[in-house]
């Protein structure tokens, strides 16, 4: 495929701001932005709070409305924590589904000096994988959108550039962002991903230090929102649960067809592992580990 030049300011956008506290279902959305209430974060004490919050396609002109929406946002008390990302979407319709390949290069060639710059929370990481090899090859054999996810564990499927997004949405999205609440922080973030896609359709070669590499997209080179560190008792969770997924991958797989663990947590009466299906639907055992080896001790009601 021919390098397209696009102008980065045309080129369709949106933004998950992810967030934890306030009233989410009390703010006032402006046309077309979504509130996604089932998109919950983890509080600093562990419940769930928060929520997603989503603009429409729109361009760089209509960046105002973002202003606009983290100001009524805040209003209500919402900050973004140490459990909260910024994924930017780029769409590829000026380029087609012929540029994927490209996108798969560039971002082994990138993704790391990418997520440098945006200065990604390692605590985050596990939720934006790196792009391989393999599925470079597996896609150039077979392109769609499966051989462009990871496997295991459904949090971590979708890599830190992510083009799978495309077979969903036709975007590219970028997942390496901190959370932020900040105008400045989340425009600085969209901007730089704006530029950096435009730049790998039209064809550029970049630099692999952070910031040259931006200094040659004239992007910025700073202002990015900062990594958060998760609090202990959080990092020990997810150590308890990375030991714990391998031993348990095979019984959930039984339980659910295609079945991978979303996340296991202690609950007074065992443990209580969350399964997602095919089809993304959710459903909950809880287990016991009587001397024998594992048990599944009762289905929680849907």
């Amino acid at each position: 495929m021919k390098p397209l030049f696009v102008d980065w300011k045309e080129l369709r956008f949106g933004v998950e701001i992810e967030f934890v506290g306030g009233n989410p279902e009390d703010v006032e959305l402006l046309p077309g932005w979504i509130m996604s209430l089932d998109e919950r974060q983890i509080d600093d004490t562990g419940d769930e709070s928060g929520s997603e919050l989503k603009p429409p396609p729109i361009q760089w002109e209509d960046r105002e409305q973002i202003h606009e929406m983290l100001t009524r946002l805040q209003a209500t008390g919402a900050v973004a924590n140490w459990n909260c990302g910024l994924h930017v979407h780029v769409g590829l319709d000026p380029w087609g589904q012929e540029v994927i390949p490209r996108f798969i290069e560039a971002a082994l060639l990138y993704q790391e000096t990418v997520r440098r710059l945006l200065n990604t929370s390692e605590d985050r990481l596990k939720f934006c994988p790196p792009v391989t090899r393999e599925m470079y090859d597996r896609f150039i054999s077979d392109p769609g959108r499966t051989v462009l996810c990871h496997k295991g564990r459904p949090q971590s499927h979708r890599c830190g550039i992510n083009l799978a997004a495309w077979f969903d949405i036709g975007t590219v999205e970028i997942r390496y962002g901190n959370g932020s609440l900040n105008y400045n922080e989340v425009i600085n973030t969209i901007e730089f991903c704006l530029r950096f896609v435009a730049a790998i359709g039209a064809g550029l070669q970049l630099s692999s230090d952070p910031h040259k590499m931006a200094i040659e997209l004239g992007a910025p080179v700073s202002g990015f929102p900062q990594p958060k560190p998760a609090p202990k008792w959080y990092r020990e969770r997810i150590w308890l649960e990375d030991a714990l997924v391998p031993i348990l991958a095979p019984l959930a797989s039984n339980l659910v067809q295609d079945g991978e663990i979303l996340y296991i947590l202690p609950r007074p009466e065992g443990i209580l592992v969350t399964i997602e299906d095919a089809n993304g639907e959710l459903c909950e055992r809880l287990l016991h580990l009587p001397s024998t080896g594992w048990e599944v001790a009762r289905q929680l009601p849907e």
